[in-house]
């Protein structure tokens, strides 16, 4: 009924009076049969068979939520249940299509657009199925309406006139003939290879990051130089699809080096400065650093900056430039050991060596004390009204805070001190007041 046109096209170029008659004459073969019974009886039967898809979609998506609950959200059917139920509207509509589809071919009458349209609703269903499977969403998205655009225009024998339409719009840039064919490749390739990237660079980045004969920095850089790598490569293989002479870059590349050097100093010095700190690995994820008033452990270090969390939760973005030229105390360099320094005063009456004593087990009951080394106190004076104490001792997890094990040894003392009868004394002053006589001539 409607016969391809795809033969009377010619190759390599078709100029837009072609266009116009290709287009009049699909105008006057939808007028034609738009008036046949078949036709419109098709037709009416692709819209009440989405209509019935649209509304009994809601039950089945409700049917399928509740087979859900009898599997683990990793299970491989927990997953399968999910991608059916958001196919739910176009599975539907394919069931009740082939359905009809065998009806009208039991009785005879030719069916060109149901099995157009069930072609178009399974293409599509199977590639929402397979990229469906990848992590990114949008990305997946994006691939499968690319590719669906591609096979319904197959499907329906206008892939090669539209390529040569778009082959067609075209406009020189120098010597370089950029076409509209060219710019849809490029932006199709790059969809797919773009998604293709990352998911390889997520596979890869996860197999460095399990590796245990790589250290965490050294994991780090890896994984920048993987994505990178990959980045790099998916740009000159859409570079090179879209018929783009790569080698036109080699100017921009001289103005983008001249640029570096004036408007990019500080971002092109923190990239260098992050490359040497996870090449030297003075500073590495899971460390606990001090930078000036920022004390916290190091959660992630980008290419940028190192993302410090600090013991309220709050995130700070240092560039890696200041991690280079500023003083950085690094808790955990060597070894997570550290040892705190607690001041104590206690009265003049007290009985010292008992009490030193009775402060090193006092702090040795504390659980994130250490027991080895085991907590030292040592007597560091005579104040002006207390005999001047040190208590030393070491934590093994300065990322869970020193402030607040100070705390809890303190307390402890408290205890301590208040059920042995150690005095914890006060700034005292004596004030004498003298009266001075007056001489009785002066009165």
């Amino acid at each position: 009924m409607f016969e391809s046109r795809a033969d009377q096209v010619k190759l390599p170029g078709m100029d837009f009076q072609e266009i116009r008659d290709y287009l009049l004459s699909g105008w006057d073969r939808v007028v034609e049969h738009g008036t046949d019974v078949d036709v419109l009886a098709q037709v009416a039967v692709v819209l009440i068979g989405f209509c019935i898809a649209y509304f009994a979609q809601g039950r089945v998506q409700a049917g399928l939520k509740s087979l859900t609950g009898n599997f683990q959200p990793q299970s491989p059917f927990f997953r399968a249940i999910e991608i059916l139920s958001g196919l739910a509207l176009p599975l539907l509509w394919l069931i009740i299509e082939f359905v009809i589809l065998a009806i009208f071919q039991g009785v005879g009458p030719p069916s060109v657009i149901l099995s157009v349209t069930c072609s178009l609703l399974s293409a599509w269903i199977l590639i929402n199925i397979v990229t469906s499977l990848a992590e990114n969403k949008v990305w997946a998205r994006l691939v499968a309406i690319c590719i669906w655009i591609i096979t319904a225009l197959s499907i329906l024998e206008l892939l090669e006139p539209t390529l040569v339409f778009l082959n067609g719009l075209a406009f020189n840039l120098g010597e370089t003939r950029i076409s509209m064919l060219g710019i849809a490749k490029a932006i199709v390739a790059g969809i797919v290879v773009f998604w293709i990237t990352f998911g390889l660079s997520r596979f890869l980045e996860a197999r460095v990051n399990k590796s245990k004969a790589l250290t965490p920095s050294v994991q780090v850089l890896t994984s920048k130089l993987i994505r990178v790598g990959l980045v790099s490569a998916a740009i000159l293989i859409i570079l090179s699809n879209s018929g783009i002479n790569i080698t036109a870059f080699a100017v921009f590349s001289g103005a983008l080096g001249v640029g570096i050097g004036f408007g990019l100093q500080k971002i092109v010095s923190n990239i260098i400065s992050g490359i040497i700190l996870l090449l030297d690995r003075s500073i590495k994820p899971g460390d606990v650093i001090e930078v000036g008033a920022t004390y916290g452990r190091v959660h992630t270090m980008g290419a940028r900056y190192a993302s410090v969390i600090t013991r309220d939760s709050m995130e700070y973005l240092i560039p890696n430039e200041d991690l280079i030229t500023q003083q950085v105390i690094n808790w955990s360099y060597s070894s997570k050991n550290v040892r705190l320094r607690v001041p104590i005063g206690v009265a003049y009456d007290a009985d010292i060596p008992k009490t030193i004593a009775l402060i090193e087990a006092t702090a040795a009951e504390v659980s994130r004390v250490l027991k080895d080394p085991a907590p030292k106190c040592l007597m560091r004076g005579f104040g002006d009204s207390a005999i001047d104490l040190e208590l030393r001792f070491w934590i093994a997890d300065p990322e869970s805070g020193c402030r607040n094990v100070s705390s809890e040894v303190l307390v402890k003392l408290w205890q301590a001190f208040k059920e042995a009868g150690v005095g914890i004394p006060f700034p005292q002053r004596d004030v004498r007041v003298e009266m001075v006589n007056q001489d009785p001539s002066h009165s």
